[in-house]
């Protein structure tokens, strides 16, 4: 066979398995994924790499420089009104992009990459609707429930709008 025409059906049986999500845990109990087409990488840094800025909102942590440039680092949990994640030695980012605008997102826990289908995606029950803002619904799971979060809205979220 091919080697062309086997690359359609590889692509064809990935997206039957579903989109490739970032998954990590957002709170305690609450983990949560990003589409991976929106995830520009995950990294752990130590928290001196992050550059503390003045009159800032409180999830709003400072600055990070990677790869020669500069963007926002955020408390995803505060931003959703969640609790704000414990100071560390190191922090778990999750560098994410709308356009060309970048944000890092500090989360309790990067997990891995899991796969699933649009249909599974259901709508929150009881969030508040700050949280239905920047969310796209949630994925039930045996053993949890699973945020599904949208990138975009958390960029141009109002709260960030000073940074």
């Amino acid at each position: 066979m091919h080697k062309s025409t086997l690359l359609p059906a590889l692509n064809r049986s990935q997206r039957a398995l579903g989109e490739s999500y970032l998954k990590f845990q957002l709170a305690p109990n609450t983990p949560a994924v990003l589409r991976m087409e929106q995830v520009q990488e995950a990294l752990v840094i130590p928290v001196q790499r992050l550059t503390p800025m003045p009159n800032m909102p409180p999830c709003v942590l400072g600055l990070l420089n990677r790869r020669s440039r500069v963007l926002w680092a955020v408390d995803l949990a505060q931003l959703l009104q969640l609790p704000p994640l414990e100071t560390y030695q190191r922090y778990s980012v999750v560098i994410v992009h709308a356009g060309q605008t970048p944000l890092g997102l500090l989360v309790q826990e990067v997990k891995g990459v899991a796969r699933f289908s649009t249909d599974c995606i259901q709508p929150l029950r009881s969030a508040t609707a700050h949280l239905e803002m920047y969310s796209r619904g949630y994925i039930s799971q045996p053993t949890e429930e699973i945020l599904v979060l949208d990138a975009e809205p958390i960029i141009h979220s109002p709260l960030l709008s000073h940074a």
